[in-house]
C-alpha cells in the first residue's frame, strides 16, 4: 500500500529529481523472500513514472520485483526521457 501512496505523489511531482526505494518492500516480499507477493505497488510506480517528466533518478535496489516486475518498470521507461539513473 506505501508504494501506491508513494506513486500518486511522485505522478504530478514537478520538482523531485531522486527517488531511492531501495530495500522498501514494494512488491510486499522482504529481502529474504517473506511475504506475500503483489505487483499492485510496482504497477502503480510504473504508471508514475510513466507520467513524470522530472525524476532523473531511480533507486529500486533490493526489492525483489520479479519478472513480471521488471517487465512492467522497462516498459515505464521506454516512455521516460529525462530518467538516467
Amino acid at each position: 500500500a506505501s508504494a501506491i501512496v508513494i506513486a500518486s505523489l511522485i505522478a504530478g511531482n514537478a520538482v523531485l529529481t531522486e527517488l531511492h526505494l531501495g530495500s522498501n518492500k514494494l512488491c510486499g516480499l522482504d529481502r529474504y523472500g517473506r511475504g506475500t507477493y503483489s505487483t499492485a505497488g510496482i504497477t502503480a510506480l510504473t504508471e508514475a513514472l510513466q507520467v513524470n517528466g522530472v525524476l532523473t533518478d531511480l533507486d529500486l535496489y533490493d526489492n525483489k520485483i520479479g519478472d513480471e516486475g521488471a517487465r512492467a518498470i522497462g516498459e515505464a521507461l521506454r516512455g521516460n526521457a529525462v530518467l538516467t539513473e
